[in-house]
Order: structure tokens, then sequence, then C-alpha cells
């Protein structure tokens, strides 16, 4: 079932979603090479901890950490480690945020040193798709609106869409219906209402959309090697159009 959040719940998530924007501006400074995804996600949960906020993901489902961060290859529920991150690399860093109850999800993908230009063109497609998604997360339209606007725009600079994962409602749950594909057919699915939260986090390939599992049951990875490149935001519907609660 769809829950519908008062203005108060967004209110509660919206400064949830501040904090870990703010977080996520301190991860970007200090992702270089050398530094471990482990680091960073030590970094993470001593940030939360002193602005009175946990990372919500630690403990679902058996989950150890407080962030996924998912490199080069590696499309999301990437495991932090120990490994140095390189010159040229791209990191996936994205986390569930709990203030006071009110969750905020939010993906970032960062750079590390130089990165090559096809990276680059990777993340300001990805990027953009996510605004262009968010776009049509507006009164009256439906979840395919969002998914096909994705899916038309990365298609068209030749990158692929990942078909396997999906966006979501969240609050109070992580993970909630409606599920928001980032693929699809305009005028399909549910249709968005006023009090809705939903996140809208596209995935988007270099080369192929088709990924594979990694023995740990939870990273996928393209399935030919080819980078991968992840951003995220939480949504509310109102009748003022979409609201983004993961901006500062």
């Amino acid at each position: 079932m769809i829950t519908m959040k008062s203005e108060r719940q967004i209110q509660l998530m919206q400064q949830a979603g501040k904090l870990l924007a703010s977080c996520h501006k301190e991860i970007a400074k200090r992702i270089k090479p050398g530094v471990t995804t482990l680091e960073i996600d030590a970094f993470v949960e001593d940030y939360l901890a002193k602005h009175g906020a946990t990372p919500e993901q630690k403990g679902f489902q058996g989950y150890e950490y407080a962030t996924c961060a998912s490199v080069n290859d590696e499309i999301c529920h990437g495991f932090p480690r120990n490994t140095p991150l390189k010159d040229g690399d791209i990191v996936t860093i994205d986390m569930v945020v709990n203030l006071k109850g009110g969750l905020a999800d939010s993906a970032w993908t960062h750079t590390v040193g130089k990165i090559s230009d096809t990276a680059k063109r990777l993340l300001k497609v990805t990027e953009r798709s996510l605004r262009v998604g968010i776009q049509q997360a507006r009164l009256g339209n439906r979840i395919g609106d969002i998914g096909f606007a994705i899916q038309t725009y990365v298609e068209a600079e030749g990158f692929s869409v990942v078909r396997d994962f999906s966006g979501h409602g969240i609050g109070p749950t992580l993970h909630e219906p409606p599920f928001v594909p980032h693929f699809g057919i305009a005028g399909k699915g549910p249709r968005l209402k006023e009090g809705m939260v939903i996140t809208i986090e596209p995935m988007v390939n270099v080369g192929t959309w088709h990924s594979q599992m990694d023995s740990n049951g939870w990273t996928a990875r393209t399935l030919d090697g080819k980078l991968s490149a992840q951003y995220e935001h939480t949504i509310a519907i109102t009748k003022n159009g979409p609201l983004i609660l993961t901006e500062l």
C-alpha cells in the first residue's frame, strides 16, 4: 500500500535530507586517490552521529555498513572496503539517513582524481537524467512518465538504463510502494498524488544495461565490465510541483 505523508512528516524528511546533502558535500572533499571507501563509511557514520542521526540501511536485512560504495563497474550496493581508490575511478556513495524518524535517501557519484572523458560524460548524462525524471514527478502524472522520460533521454545520449533496480517509496520504512522504474511507458503505472514521497535514482551504464550479482549477494555490477553511475534524490509530490528533499 502506498502511504501518504503529512506536511509534518515531509518536513522531518526534508531535515534528514538536508543533513544527507551536507554529508555528501563533505564526502566530496575527502574522496581522492589513496582513500578507502571503508574510511568514507566510518566518516559518514561519525558525521551522522554528531548530528543526532543514524544510517538507516545499517542492519537492514543484515547489511553491515552505513553506506553503499560502488566503484567503476559496480552498479549499486557495493560494500565499503580497504582497497584504496585510484586516480580515474568513479565511486557512487549511497546512504539513507534517519533523523528523528524522518528518512531521506540519496546517492551521488564522486570522481577520484582525473577521470576519462567517457566517465565525465556518463556522470553528466546520469545527473541530467535524474533532473529529467524529477520534472515528471507532478500531480496527475504516472510513475511510467518518470521512467519514460529518463529512458528516452539516456538512450538518445548513447547510454543504457539499468532495469534490475528501481526507485521506491520511502517513509516510514526504507523501501515501500510504489516502485519507480527508470524506464517504461508514458501514462502507465500508479498516479502521482499529493503526499507521496519517492526516490528517483537512475543507474546509467556506458555499455549494456544487463547486470550480474557478486557472490556476496548484494553487489550488482555491469555484465560487460563497463562503467556505471548513479544519482538519486528523495522527492515529495506536492501541489506546487516536485519538492526535492535531499538538496541543501
